[in-house]
């Protein structure tokens, strides 16, 4: 699924035109992703349920990145916009278009940031409720 946002800008969920190089270029100096090996990036996105592309005339400039049950639960991951094409509402779009324009939009969705928390309230993301557990990563 494709969709233009005017200026040279489109979204596009084609895997085969995701540029990994460019992703994994930005992802690992992320606060999130730091030091991740391109080939655990590599594979996080052959596995991913869906991924998202935005690209400013056909060069990718963000990412979005879905993990999915595919039928109850998605969880929206490793969301980013190059800083020299933010303030333009891509950061909207891409979240919108990866959440509520894509396959998985009737799922309960889950996602972690230390960051962009007004952003994501637009699309329903809250704190997690009394119910909600979380165990951290283990080495």
């Amino acid at each position: 699924m494709r969709r233009e946002l005017g200026d040279g800008y489109e979204l596009d969920d084609d895997p085969a035109r995701i540029d990994r190089v460019a992703v994994h270029a930005y992802l690992t100096q992320s606060y999130w992703a730091e030091g991740r090996s391109r080939a655990v990036q590599d594979d996080l996105i052959d596995g991913a349920a869906r991924v998202v592309g935005l690209y400013k005339d056909g060069v990718q400039v963000g990412f979005t990145r879905t993990i999915s049950d595919r039928y109850t639960q998605s969880y929206l991951a490793d969301v980013y916009v190059l800083g020299e094409h933010r303030g333009r509402g891509l950061g909207v779009e891409i979240v919108r278009f990866s959440v509520d324009e894509g396959p998985f939009a009737a799922t309960k969705w889950f996602l972690h940031t230390a960051d962009a928390h007004d952003l994501y309230r637009r699309f329903g993301f809250e704190e997690p409720g009394e119910r909600a557990m979380e165990r951290g990563r283990r080495e």
